[in-house]
């Protein structure tokens, strides 16, 4: 056990984050995105939401404060109505952050390309639908 690091995030996934350089990007994953399939690293937090998870990772993971975006969604497909768990990415964001991002969005088969290319997938059980995200990892700097 370490002091300060959010009990939901393992020993696995605290090594995938430390492992991770500027601009590496972690897909957070609901419970029907292909992770397995996709993932290069696949992290497992089954019986946890996404919310949570993002909530966690960015207590110890800078955003990428370099590009426009550095938490990207899931577009819904054209009819589907916009996911009220994206305003809880969005307060999550806003509360952990100096200046908070603006979440964007990439139509889903971007999306997935995005994630065969990040650095890891975590995979959760939240059952939301359009609840992936990715994070784009920052500068730690020193204090």
């Amino acid at each position: 056990m370490l002091n300060g690091v959010p009990a939901n995030i393992g020993p696995d996934l605290l090594k995938v984050l430390s492992e991770m350089g500027h601009g590496d990007e972690l897909v957070i994953a609901d419970g029907n995105f292909p992770s397995a399939a996709l993932a290069q690293r696949l992290v497992r937090a089954d019986g946890m939401g996404v919310p949570e998870m993002l909530e966690s990772v960015l207590k110890l993971v800078p955003l990428d404060t370099y590009v426009e975006s550095p938490l990207v969604l899931m577009a819904t497909v054209e009819g589907d109505p916009e996911p009220p768990i994206w305003s809880v990415y969005q307060d999550i964001a806003d509360r952990s952050q100096e200046e908070p991002p603006a979440l964007s969005h990439i139509d889903r088969q971007e999306f997935y390309e995005r994630a065969k290319r990040a650095y890891a997938v975590l995979a959760t059980g939240e059952r939301e639908v359009y609840a992936n995200i990715i994070v784009k990892k920052g500068v730690v700097r020193s204090v």
